[in-house]
C-alpha cells in the first residue's frame, strides 16, 4: 500500500514547507510540481521553455506538461511507498487524471491550508530564495541573519518573480477559477480535512501530523 498526501491551498498558503516537514517526519518522498517545473525552466528543456511564458505571467502550465513531469518522478523507486504532493493537483482534470493512475490499495489523505488572500501576498512579498542552494526566507518571519545572503550557502538571495505582488495576486485569481473546487471535488470522496494555516508552521504541522494514521513502517 503507498500513501499518498495531497496538500490543498492557495500559492503561498504554507503547502511547501508543511510537505518539507512532513516528508522528513513521514520519510515519503515530497514531490513538488513547482520544484519540477522551476528545475525543467532552469536547466531550460523543452517542457521548461514551454513553462516560462506561463509561469512569469502566473498562469497555469498546461494539465498535460505537468502530468507529464510528475508521471516522470513518481515512476521513481523512492516512491513506491507513497510520497506528499505539493501543488498538485491544481485542476479538476489533474485530480481525475490522478484517481485514475492510483491503484485501490493506495491510501489517499487530503489537506486544505486555508489562509486568506491578504496574508498570501504579504507573505510572498517578504520571501526570498537563495540562488546557490535554493533555501528560502522570509523578511516578515525566518529572516537572514544577513540582509541579502543566505545563511546555509552564503549564496545571494533575491525575489522570485512569481512572488512579485501583481502576479501573485493573478496566481490567487487563478487558483480561486481552478483550483478552489478540488476542494469540494475530494470532500464529496470522502477524504479532505480543512486546517487554519493562518497559525505557525508549527501549529499547522502539530495539526497536520496528527491526522495522519501512524507511521509509515520501512
Amino acid at each position: 500500500m503507498a500513501r499518498i498526501v495531497i496538500l490543498l491551498g492557495a500559492p503561498g498558503a504554507g503547502k511547501g514547507t508543511q510537505a518539507a516537514r512532513l516528508s522528513k517526519a513521514r520519510s515519503l518522498p515530497h514531490v513538488s510540481t513547482g520544484d519540477l517545473l522551476r528545475d525543467h525552466k532552469a536547466r531550460g528543456t523543452p517542457l521548461g521553455q514551454q513553462a516560462k511564458v506561463v509561469m512569469d505571467k502566473g498562469g497555469l502550465v498546461s494539465d498535460a506538461l505537468v502530468l507529464d513531469m510528475l508521471a516522470e518522478r513518481v515512476a521513481a523507486a523512492d516512491c513506491r511507498e507513497g510520497y506528499v504532493l505539493d501543488g498538485f493537483p491544481r485542476t479538476d482534470v489533474q485530480a481525475r487524471a490522478l484517481e485514475q493512475r492510483l491503484k485501490p490499495t493506495d491510501q489517499v489523505l487530503v489537506f486544505e491550508l486555508k489562509v486568506a488572500d491578504e496574508s498570501i501576498v504579504a507573505r510572498a512579498a517578504g520571501r526570498l530564495a537563495c540562488r546557490g542552494c535554493a533555501s528560502t526566507y522570509n523578511l516578515n518571519g525566518a529572516a537572514p541573519r544577513k540582509a541579502g545572503v543566505c545563511d546555509a550557502c552564503g549564496g545571494e538571495l533575491y525575489r522570485r518573480s512569481d512572488d512579485e505582488p501583481a502576479v501573485v495576486r493573478e496566481r490567487l485569481r487563478v487558483y480561486h477559477e481552478k483550483t478552489a473546487p478540488l476542494v469540494n471535488f475530494y470532500r464529496e470522496r470522502g477524504l479532505l480535512a480543512s486546517l487554519d494555516g493562518e497559525q505557525t508552521p508549527d501549529a499547522v504541522f502539530g495539526r497536520l501530523d496528527g491526522l495522519i494514521p501512524g507511521k509509515v513502517k520501512h
